[in-house]
């Protein structure tokens, strides 16, 4: 592949196009992959295949506007995001200690793009092209669109719209909306005149203008002032993210107002069909192979994503506030034609390593009603299952095996998340047996999260005695089709409402059950989550009730090492945790016990004095056992004492 076969990155590239001008710049934290699941790829593509001229600058150089003037004035705009994570997130563990590595970045090199990058893009933009409008989008942006609360500088801050400066956000799977925004800049429209496009936000001093419905949630300074405040926003923002029954909402920042227009319909099958087959290179730009590639590729090359949203319903995740509940699917055909292009790489080796998405075994909405009256506010499965779900499996396992068939296929997994809840729901097997049969490769991944009812309910996931029967029906096929494999748990310490004793009951489930996790998720309050809103107000705002939260490293520290209590470098944390329980009967020597007792180190005997040490006598010459001594050479002569040889 050529530079050509790539958007371009530099006025060299565009020269080579004969371009003198272009329509927009997108600016994106990532490295430059040419691939689908990378979003600022998609939305450079999509503007491309509706006519305008795209240029991609990846991860420039913040510390001055020169990166961003390379390439000349854009003639519509500059379209900004962070890149597919928070770059907070990308840079800090949930300890806030720097993380070592950023897949994202060529070589995984970290240090490519800055903190809060939304903010410094944008700002770094405007410097460039004073009179230029500035969208921000992605993950970054969408998550932090109203004030929210912010983990690393552990207060509300604003929303990103405010201290980045950019004209318009967009919020959400962006297809949509950008087209809208780029159609109406073609026409000369004011960017500051665009405020009817759904799945946008703005700042405005005459909210009143709004065209769509809307209602008032907690300003700025309420949220700051008062944490009940903060829940009652948080509340009102998650019930109001339906495409169909959703309102704009308004939110003071001192003498402006927030603007979010309602979400935007999702994408129908041949909308996501047309997105994922734009002529994406899929793969990184040139530019990168002399500083060792973009690792990140390597996950998505060789999989596939069959579909949109999940209505799933985990308090910790973000996907609700991003993707949406509700969930479309791209058409079988779409993505057989995929795997067949796949087949014909060089480096194929017969292996689809996943036909998923946010959750794979999800391609339809959860039930007719909501197509007409929007999502319901209650989960759709936990902590039950909602009478009205349709539980179909059909038409994946007619997927599967459909790519199963393709030639040059040997194996295709399943790696994205499987809800066992759901999957348990249907009546028949047929898609059971199949996953067992076909699609694990070794190991399934699930996330019970944890064992105790109530830590489940405030996560948002089914209760333990589902997880118990999965793994019963699991264990059942394994031996009916005489496969080894094993279920792999994901679990979470030190959630919102989890105590130290739920922990330590989560121990005692495990080592009953002879599990021992590989890993262990701590949990963190990134942006925009309901999960997020309870560790940082202490109330559900489902509820509006209080709800317990370990917030201290050391409370964390001692959740995580219980549920890793055999590593030797956890002893002193796990002993601690259990004292501090009241729950020191596990420690002990009974099968029930986590951990032996400390004891003290055994006195070494003194050493002997010097005069009485007695020198060895000099041993005769030993021989290893089986070793034979050596024998005497055939025909010598024997030798006289004193003597010579005759």
């Amino acid at each position: 592949m050529t530079n050509l076969d790539f958007l371009p990155v530099s006025r060299d590239d565009m020269i080579d196009r004969g371009w003198w001008w272009y329509d927009f710049l997108i600016v994106s934290g990532d490295a430059y992959v040419d691939h689908p699941t990378f979003g600022s790829a998609l939305i450079a593509r999509l503007l491309e295949d509706a006519g305008y001229r795209v240029a991609f600058l990846a991860q420039p150089d913040w510390h001055s506007a020169a990166d961003f003037e390379a390439m000349g004035r854009p003639k519509l705009g500059v379209l900004i995001s962070a890149g597919n994570l928070d770059s907070m997130v990308a840079h800090y563990t949930a300890a806030k200690k720097h993380r070592s590595e950023d897949f994202y970045s060529p070589g995984k090199r970290m240090g490519l793009r800055p903190d809060r990058a939304s903010i410094v893009y944008s700002n770094r933009a405007r410097e460039a092209f004073p009179d230029t409008p500035i969208i921000i989008g992605g993950l970054e942006a969408s998550l932090r669109r109203f004030a929210h609360y912010d983990y690393w500088d552990d207060k509300v801050r604003r929303s990103v719209l405010v201290d980045s400066g950019a004209d318009l956000l967009i919020y959400g799977m962006g297809e949509r909306a950008t087209l809208e925004i780029a159609a109406l800049l073609k026409k000369k429209t004011p960017v500051s005149a665009i405020t009817g496009v759904k799945g946008t936000a703005y700042m405005t001093r005459s909210p009143e203008l709004c065209p769509f419905e809307a209602i008032e949630v907690p300003d700025f300074d309420q949220c700051c002032d008062s944490k009940r405040f903060y829940a009652q926003a948080a509340k009102i923002q998650f019930e109001e993210h339906d495409p169909i029954r959703g309102r704009a909402l308004f939110q003071g920042h001192g003498d402006r107002t927030l603007v979010v227009n309602p979400p935007q319909m999702p994408l129908d099958t041949k909308g996501l069909d047309k997105v994922a087959e734009l002529p994406y290179t899929r793969w990184y730009h040139p530019m990168y192979e002399d500083m060792g590639g973009v690792p990140a590729i390597e996950e998505v090359r060789f999989s596939v994503t069959h579909n949109r949203g999940c209505f799933g319903g985990c308090n910790f995740c973000a996907l609700a506030f991003h993707q949406g509940r509700m969930v479309t699917s791209r058409s079988i055909e779409s993505v057989v034609r995929e795997v067949e292009a796949m087949t014909k790489c060089e480096d194929f080796k017969g292996y689809v390593s996943d036909i998923g998405g946010p959750t794979a075994n999800f391609r339809h909405p959860s039930c007719r009603k909501q197509l007409k009256d929007g999502m319901c506010k209650r989960s759709c499965l936990a902590p039950t299952p909602c009478p009205n779900l349709d539980p179909d499996h059909s038409d994946y396992l007619k997927l599967l095996r459909r790519v199963r068939a393709i030639p040059g296929v040997k194996k295709v997994f399943i790696r994205s998340g499987i809800r066992y809840d759901y999957m348990l729901q249907e009546e028949n097997s047929e898609f059971f047996s199949d996953l067992v049969k076909y699609h694990v490769s070794g190991q399934l991944r699930v996330a019970p999260e944890h064992c105790v009812d109530g830590v489940l309910d405030y996560m948002g996931k089914p209760h333990v005695a589902v997880y118990e029967k999965f793994l019963d029906k699991y264990q059942r096929l394994n031996q009916r089709y005489e496969q080894k494999q094993f279920a792999v748990p994901y679990l979470m310490s030190s959630h919102p409402g989890c105590t130290l004793n739920d922990a330590v009951a989560l121990a005692e489930y495990l080592n009953r059950h002879h599990r021992q996790p590989e890993q262990v998720q701590d949990f963190y309050p990134t942006p925009g989550t309901v999960s997020t809103c309870m560790y940082y107000t202490g109330i559900d705002p489902r509820t509006m009730k209080e709800v317990y939260v370990a917030r201290s490293f050391g409370e964390k520290a001692m959740q995580r090492a219980l549920l890793q209590w055999k590593r030797p470098e956890k002893r002193q944390a796990v002993i601690a945790a259990l004292k501090a329980a009241g729950r020191t009967d596990l420690i002990g020597f009974g099968p029930e016990c986590l951990i032996r007792p400390d004891y003290s180190p055994r006195k070494k005997a003194p050493a002997k004095k010097a005069e009485e040490v007695v020198p060895e006598k000099p041993k005769k010459t030993e021989y290893k056992a089986g070793w034979a001594k050596p024998k005497p050479k055939k025909n010598a002569r024997p030798v006289k004492k004193g003597g010579k040889k005759k």
